[in-house]
Protein backbone atom coordinates (compact mmCIF):
# COMPACT_ATOMS: atom_id res chain seq x y z
CA UNK A 1 0.00 0.00 0.00
CA UNK A 2 1.43 3.98 -0.80
CA UNK A 3 0.46 5.74 1.36
CA UNK A 4 0.87 9.82 1.21
CA UNK A 5 -0.33 13.25 2.26
CA UNK A 6 -1.74 15.61 -0.26
CA UNK A 7 -2.67 19.48 0.05
CA UNK A 8 -1.23 22.86 0.88
CA UNK A 9 1.58 22.88 3.98
CA UNK A 10 -0.11 22.19 7.00
CA UNK A 11 -3.19 21.61 4.94
CA UNK A 12 -2.70 18.18 3.72
CA UNK A 13 -4.94 15.48 3.89
CA UNK A 14 -4.09 11.51 4.28
CA UNK A 15 -4.20 9.82 1.14
CA UNK A 16 -3.85 6.67 -0.38
CA UNK A 17 -2.86 5.07 -4.14
CA UNK A 18 -5.73 2.49 -5.47
CA UNK A 19 -5.25 -0.27 -7.83
CA UNK A 20 -5.64 2.51 -10.64
CA UNK A 21 -2.63 4.57 -9.50
CA UNK A 22 -5.68 7.23 -8.00
CA UNK A 23 -4.93 9.30 -5.13
CA UNK A 24 -7.84 8.59 -2.66
CA UNK A 25 -8.65 11.16 0.02
CA UNK A 26 -8.78 8.31 3.13
CA UNK A 27 -9.58 11.10 5.83
CA UNK A 28 -12.96 9.07 6.25
CA UNK A 29 -10.23 5.88 7.81
CA UNK A 30 -7.62 8.15 9.15
CA UNK A 31 -7.12 11.30 10.39
CA UNK A 32 -3.81 11.73 9.21
CA UNK A 33 -0.33 9.53 8.85
CA UNK A 34 1.08 10.84 12.00
CA UNK A 35 2.17 8.55 15.52
CA UNK A 36 -1.15 8.09 16.73
CA UNK A 37 -2.33 6.00 13.64
CA UNK A 38 0.79 4.52 11.96
CA UNK A 39 0.50 1.40 13.64
CA UNK A 40 -0.53 -1.87 12.33
CA UNK A 41 -4.04 -1.72 12.93
CA UNK A 42 -4.71 1.08 10.72
CA UNK A 43 -3.07 -0.36 7.57
CA UNK A 44 -5.04 -3.34 8.26
CA UNK A 45 -8.42 -1.04 8.59
CA UNK A 46 -7.28 0.37 5.48
CA UNK A 47 -5.97 -2.45 3.23
CA UNK A 48 -9.41 -3.82 4.04
CA UNK A 49 -11.50 -0.11 2.44
CA UNK A 50 -12.73 -0.28 -0.77
CA UNK A 51 -10.27 2.32 -1.86
CA UNK A 52 -12.49 3.15 -5.40
CA UNK A 53 -15.23 4.32 -3.67
CA UNK A 54 -13.61 7.16 -1.73
CA UNK A 55 -13.23 10.64 -2.75
CA UNK A 56 -10.46 11.59 -5.81
CA UNK A 57 -7.92 14.06 -5.03
CA UNK A 58 -5.99 15.40 -7.65
CA UNK A 59 -2.89 14.30 -9.04
CA UNK A 60 -1.73 17.90 -9.64
CA UNK A 61 -1.81 19.02 -6.37
CA UNK A 62 1.05 19.13 -3.60
CA UNK A 63 2.23 16.57 -2.13
CA UNK A 64 3.88 16.92 1.42
CA UNK A 65 5.69 14.90 3.63
CA UNK A 66 4.12 11.12 3.89
CA UNK A 67 4.57 11.50 8.16
CA UNK A 68 3.86 14.17 10.06
CA UNK A 69 4.87 15.31 13.11
CA UNK A 70 7.38 12.16 14.16
CA UNK A 71 8.75 11.95 17.38
CA UNK A 72 12.04 11.49 16.14
CA UNK A 73 14.21 11.35 13.08
CA UNK A 74 17.43 9.18 13.54
CA UNK A 75 19.69 8.94 10.89
CA UNK A 76 22.69 5.92 10.29
CA UNK A 77 25.75 7.78 8.89
CA UNK A 78 28.66 6.27 6.31
CA UNK A 79 26.47 3.19 6.35
CA UNK A 80 28.24 2.62 2.55
CA UNK A 81 31.47 1.22 2.49
CA UNK A 82 32.24 3.15 -0.85
CA UNK A 83 30.59 5.84 0.78
CA UNK A 84 32.86 5.93 4.07
CA UNK A 85 36.10 5.72 1.49
CA UNK A 86 35.23 8.67 -0.60
CA UNK A 87 34.79 10.75 2.33
CA UNK A 88 38.17 9.34 3.62
CA UNK A 89 36.41 7.37 6.66
CA UNK A 90 36.77 3.56 8.05
CA UNK A 91 34.21 1.38 7.53
CA UNK A 92 32.62 1.54 10.96
CA UNK A 93 32.71 -1.36 12.94
CA UNK A 94 28.73 -0.54 14.05
CA UNK A 95 25.64 2.16 12.86
CA UNK A 96 27.29 5.27 13.57
CA UNK A 97 24.01 7.01 14.59
CA UNK A 98 23.21 10.99 14.72
CA UNK A 99 19.75 13.31 14.96
CA UNK A 100 18.09 15.39 12.75
CA UNK A 101 15.33 17.67 13.66
CA UNK A 102 11.99 16.83 13.12
CA UNK A 103 11.16 20.30 11.89
CA UNK A 104 13.54 20.22 9.10
CA UNK A 105 10.99 17.55 7.49
CA UNK A 106 9.50 18.64 4.11
CA UNK A 107 7.51 17.45 1.43
CA UNK A 108 9.20 15.44 -1.53
CA UNK A 109 8.55 18.04 -4.27
CA UNK A 110 9.64 21.50 -1.71
CA UNK A 111 12.55 23.59 -2.27
CA UNK A 112 15.41 23.30 -0.20
CA UNK A 113 16.41 26.40 1.55
CA UNK A 114 20.01 27.91 1.25
CA UNK A 115 20.23 30.62 3.77
CA UNK A 116 23.13 33.31 3.26
CA UNK A 117 26.04 31.74 5.47
CA UNK A 118 25.37 28.10 3.71
CA UNK A 119 28.60 27.19 1.34
CA UNK A 120 28.41 23.58 1.70
CA UNK A 121 25.37 22.61 1.12
CA UNK A 122 25.36 18.63 -0.03
CA UNK A 123 22.86 15.79 -1.39
CA UNK A 124 22.09 11.95 -0.31
CA UNK A 125 19.79 9.97 -1.16
CA UNK A 126 18.59 7.47 1.16
CA UNK A 127 16.05 4.69 2.32
CA UNK A 128 14.07 5.58 5.52
CA UNK A 129 12.67 3.48 7.77
CA UNK A 130 9.26 3.82 9.42
CA UNK A 131 8.57 2.34 12.41
CA UNK A 132 4.71 0.89 13.25
CA UNK A 133 5.32 -0.66 16.75
CA UNK A 134 7.04 -0.10 19.75
CA UNK A 135 10.38 -1.22 19.80
CA UNK A 136 12.92 -1.11 22.78
CA UNK A 137 15.86 -3.44 22.95
CA UNK A 138 14.54 -5.98 20.46
CA UNK A 139 16.65 -8.66 18.74
CA UNK A 140 17.23 -8.71 14.65
CA UNK A 141 15.29 -11.42 14.12
CA UNK A 142 12.12 -9.33 15.82
CA UNK A 143 12.93 -6.24 13.76
CA UNK A 144 10.20 -6.66 11.06
CA UNK A 145 7.50 -7.22 13.37
CA UNK A 146 8.03 -3.31 14.06
CA UNK A 147 8.62 -1.57 10.80
CA UNK A 148 5.78 -0.44 8.87
CA UNK A 149 7.46 0.64 5.80
CA UNK A 150 9.63 2.74 4.24
CA UNK A 151 10.06 5.91 2.01
CA UNK A 152 12.90 7.73 0.21
CA UNK A 153 14.31 10.42 1.78
CA UNK A 154 17.42 13.06 0.91
CA UNK A 155 19.20 13.31 3.72
CA UNK A 156 20.36 17.39 3.08
CA UNK A 157 23.91 17.99 4.90
CA UNK A 158 25.44 20.84 5.10
CA UNK A 159 28.69 19.99 5.41
CA UNK A 160 30.42 23.23 6.56
CA UNK A 161 27.94 22.69 9.83
CA UNK A 162 28.08 19.57 10.36
CA UNK A 163 32.12 19.10 10.08
CA UNK A 164 34.23 21.87 10.66
CA UNK A 165 32.01 23.53 13.57
CA UNK A 166 31.77 23.06 16.96
CA UNK A 167 29.58 19.91 18.07
CA UNK A 168 27.76 17.05 16.67
CA UNK A 169 26.54 16.46 13.36
CA UNK A 170 22.88 17.46 14.28
CA UNK A 171 24.04 20.62 13.91
CA UNK A 172 24.70 20.47 9.92
CA UNK A 173 21.56 18.29 8.95
CA UNK A 174 18.53 20.17 10.46
CA UNK A 175 17.96 23.31 9.33
CA UNK A 176 13.82 23.21 7.57
CA UNK A 177 13.67 21.76 4.85
CA UNK A 178 16.71 19.45 5.00
CA UNK A 179 14.39 16.62 5.38
CA UNK A 180 12.32 16.10 2.37
CA UNK A 181 10.55 12.50 2.74
CA UNK A 182 8.21 10.91 0.21
CA UNK A 183 6.39 10.72 -1.96
CA UNK A 184 5.18 7.59 -0.46
CA UNK A 185 4.93 5.60 2.70
CA UNK A 186 5.10 2.08 1.39
CA UNK A 187 4.15 -0.71 3.47
CA UNK A 188 6.49 -3.50 3.90
CA UNK A 189 4.03 -6.00 2.16
CA UNK A 190 4.38 -3.68 -1.04
CA UNK A 191 8.32 -4.31 -1.11
CA UNK A 192 9.68 -7.37 -2.32
CA UNK A 193 13.48 -6.94 -1.02
CA UNK A 194 14.25 -4.27 1.07
CA UNK A 195 17.57 -5.31 0.84
CA UNK A 196 17.81 -5.31 -3.02
CA UNK A 197 16.68 -1.35 -3.97
CA UNK A 198 18.20 0.66 -6.56
CA UNK A 199 18.83 4.53 -5.70
CA UNK A 200 19.80 7.20 -7.20
CA UNK A 201 20.59 11.06 -7.38
CA UNK A 202 20.79 13.20 -10.41
CA UNK A 203 21.93 16.90 -10.19
CA UNK A 204 20.77 19.31 -12.72
CA UNK A 205 20.28 16.33 -15.58
CA UNK A 206 23.31 14.47 -14.36
CA UNK A 207 23.64 11.02 -12.19
CA UNK A 208 25.63 12.37 -9.00
CA UNK A 209 24.99 8.73 -7.02
CA UNK A 210 24.11 5.37 -8.01
CA UNK A 211 23.66 2.74 -5.35
CA UNK A 212 21.68 -0.81 -3.76
CA UNK A 213 20.41 -1.00 -0.72
CA UNK A 214 22.31 -4.07 -1.41
CA UNK A 215 25.32 -2.75 -0.30
CA UNK A 216 24.44 -1.26 2.86
CA UNK A 217 26.73 -2.16 5.52
CA UNK A 218 24.22 -2.95 8.35
CA UNK A 219 20.71 -3.84 6.80
CA UNK A 220 17.35 -2.50 7.98
CA UNK A 221 16.86 -5.52 10.61
CA UNK A 222 20.17 -4.71 12.04
CA UNK A 223 19.54 -1.33 12.20
CA UNK A 224 16.34 -1.23 13.97
CA UNK A 225 17.40 -3.64 16.69
CA UNK A 226 20.79 -1.45 17.27
CA UNK A 227 18.94 1.82 17.59
CA UNK A 228 16.70 -0.15 19.76
CA UNK A 229 19.31 -0.42 22.33
CA UNK A 230 19.81 2.88 22.72
CA UNK A 231 16.52 4.63 22.55
CA UNK A 232 12.68 3.68 22.35
CA UNK A 233 11.53 3.49 18.84
CA UNK A 234 7.56 4.45 18.81
CA UNK A 235 5.42 4.44 16.02
CA UNK A 236 6.05 7.27 13.22
CA UNK A 237 9.47 7.65 14.28
CA UNK A 238 11.57 7.55 11.16
CA UNK A 239 15.28 6.24 10.68
CA UNK A 240 17.32 6.94 7.57
CA UNK A 241 19.70 4.23 6.63
CA UNK A 242 22.78 6.16 5.02
CA UNK A 243 23.94 6.89 1.32
CA UNK A 244 25.72 5.42 -1.67
CA UNK A 245 28.91 7.14 -2.44
CA UNK A 246 28.83 10.04 -4.99
CA UNK A 247 27.96 13.45 -2.38
CA UNK A 248 29.51 16.66 -3.41
CA UNK A 249 31.81 16.60 -0.61
CA UNK A 250 33.69 13.83 -1.68
CA UNK A 251 33.80 14.68 -5.16
CA UNK A 252 37.57 16.15 -6.54
CA UNK A 253 37.24 18.96 -6.57
CA UNK A 254 34.30 19.11 -4.02
CA UNK A 255 30.83 20.14 -5.49
CA UNK A 256 28.13 21.61 -3.51
CA UNK A 257 24.96 22.78 -4.10
CA UNK A 258 23.98 26.57 -5.48
CA UNK A 259 20.60 28.35 -5.87
CA UNK A 260 18.63 27.00 -8.98
CA UNK A 261 19.83 23.93 -8.84
CA UNK A 262 17.18 20.35 -9.06
CA UNK A 263 17.56 17.50 -7.83
CA UNK A 264 15.91 14.36 -9.15
CA UNK A 265 15.95 10.85 -6.66
CA UNK A 266 14.52 7.33 -6.81
CA UNK A 267 14.66 4.73 -5.25
CA UNK A 268 12.71 1.20 -6.68
CA UNK A 269 9.26 0.93 -5.38
CA UNK A 270 9.00 4.08 -3.45
CA UNK A 271 8.73 7.22 -6.25
CA UNK A 272 10.41 9.83 -6.86
CA UNK A 273 11.49 13.46 -5.76
CA UNK A 274 12.11 16.60 -7.30
CA UNK A 275 13.32 19.19 -5.76
CA UNK A 276 14.72 22.88 -6.69
CA UNK A 277 17.38 24.83 -4.33
CA UNK A 278 16.55 28.74 -3.67
CA UNK A 279 18.24 31.36 -1.75
CA UNK A 280 16.83 32.99 1.05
Amino acid sequence: MKLLRVGQKGKEKPAALDTDGKIRDISSHVKDLDPENLNFETISKLQSADLSSLPELSSSERIGSCITNPGKFVAIGLNFSDHAAESGLPVPSEPIMFMKATSCISGPNDNIEMVPNSKKLDWEVELGIIIGKEAKHIEQNQSQDHILGYCLVNDVSEREWQIEKMGQWVKGKSHDTYGPIGPYLVTKNDIKDVNNLNMSLDLNGKRMQTGNTSTMIFNVDVIVSYVSKFMTLQPGDIITTGTPPGVGMGMKPQQFLKSGDEMKLTIDNLGEQNSKVVSL
